[in-house]
């Protein structure tokens, strides 16, 4: 099914340049952190923020049919994974081009790009429905996680390195030519990520996926979650973790609004990210391919509550930060954990469709949580914020230690 020995230590390879290529373009061009950032300094609104950091959930929601139908159909899946990603990269090179033409007009930059963000975040719903099948058509189920895990880690630590470069890159270009040059070298790195994709090889003894019209795609979807009963808790127990990482770009706004974060300390969160990523891939990495993925998901939860009950219980930047810190950590494990369960509770032959169906749902409800606190936040303050992180690492933690378990054991004696 994986191919010869050569093949699988050839994917692995590409994997792990997969790894080093992305996580640096996403500290440089970070949602959680310097997206926020220029928005606010653009004068952006809060529901303007939430629109953009909503925009990947709300993308992702409205495209997985349509990718989720390629996918089902695509013969060579990295090829077209690839072609793809090449497009959306494209689309955000527009935008960094455009910059310099309006540069001065901030309430017409802000609207460019929202457009040109969301163009880039349709793309982002192929992300799940391609590369979650691929790692499980391409690499055995022993060496999905640890060696994937290294070269996320040395991506985090190259991010750690472009994180320290923002505020010098900030400081030294005049506003906001300096955030031009922060993109393109985030995008840089992107397009080398999407040539990798390009040179995986996949075995002809892999089996084929069941192609989909995009209304039959549709239409099987409320039917995966009836026939999997393993499939139903896995989707809540994930969801609940996703809504919690969805949620991340608020801890910024919450060191703006309320500890008055300066550049410096705005680099600080995003280097302590991918710092705490690329610990996390290692240490989760390696779990993975000795405990499986479903204690990942119950470390992840653990660490999300955590977070939750410091944020409520502390009110200074320094413990602002370790939360940041246990959450983000949370969210590299969330990333390892998600895609390979649903390759434990999902029919190979299907597999495009399931991971659709779960990636559909939990940006839909992560959307609307993020929409629906933007005005929360105004009026209320941080409370509500950290009051749903903590309920949702409880939630997920709650369901996959009493009802998920026992539906794989099941899944498995059967």
């Amino acid at each position: 099914m994986y191919g010869s020995e050569k093949e699988v230590r050839h994917n692995l390879r590409m994997f792990f340049i997969d790894g080093i290529t992305f996580m640096p373009s996403m500290a440089l061009i970070s949602i959680a952190a310097v997206i926020p950032y220029f928005l606010d300094q653009l004068g952006a609104t809060t529901f303007q923020i939430a629109m953009a950091t909503s925009m990947t959930l709300i993308c992702v929601f409205i495209t997985q049919p349509f990718f989720g139908y390629i996918a089902s159909r695509s013969k060579i899946m990295n090829i077209t994974f690839g072609k793809i990603l090449v497009l959306q990269r494209i689309s955000f090179l527009i935008f960094i081009l455009l910059i310099p033409v309006f540069a001065g007009m901030n309430a017409a930059l802000i609207n460019i790009f929202l457009v040109f963000w969301c163009i880039y975040n349709i793309f982002v719903g192929s992300y799940s429905v391609f590369h979650t099948p691929l790692i499980i058509r391409l690499l055995p189920p022993d060496k999905r996680g640890g060696f994937r895990g290294i070269g996320f880690a040395i991506g985090s630590m190259l991010g750690v390195g472009m994180s320290a470069l923002i505020p010098l890159i900030l400081t030294h270009f005049v506003f906001p030519y300096n955030y031009m040059v922060i993109f393109s070298l985030g995008l840089g790195f992107q397009f080398v990520n999407a040539a990798v994709f390009f040179f995986m090889r996949e075995s002809k003894e892999a089996p084929p996926t069941e192609p989909m019209g995009m209304m039959q795609y549709i239409k099987q979807m409320p039917t995966s979650i009836r026939e999997s009963p393993a499939f139903r808790p896995m989707i809540l127990t994930c969801i609940f973790l996703a809504i919690a990482n969805a949620l991340l770009p608020y801890y910024t706004l919450y060191a703006i609004r309320r500890f008055s974060a300066t550049e410096t300390d705005i680099a600080l969160l995003a280097g302590l990210a991918i710092f705490t990523g690329a610990i996390a891939f290692i240490v989760f990495g390696y779990i993975v391919d000795r405990k499986g993925p479903r204690i990942i998901a119950v470390l992840v939860a653990s660490l999300i509550t955590c977070a939750g009950v410091l944020a409520l219980t502390t009110n200074t930047l320094g413990f602002l930060f370790v939360a940041w810190v246990l959450a983000n950590f949370g969210n590299s494990g969330t990333m390892l954990a998600t895609s390979l369960l649903l390759g434990e509770v999902s029919p190979s032959a299907k597999l495009p469709l399931y991971v659709g169906v779960y990636f559909t749902i939990s940006m839909a409800l992560s959307a609307v949580f993020v929409l629906l606190l933007a005005p929360t936040l105004e009026n209320l303050g941080f409370v509500p914020l950290f009051v749903i992180v903590l309920a949702c690492g409880l939630l997920s933690l709650s369901i996959n230690l009493f009802v998920l378990r026992k539906r794989l054991a099941c899944a498995e004696s059967s």
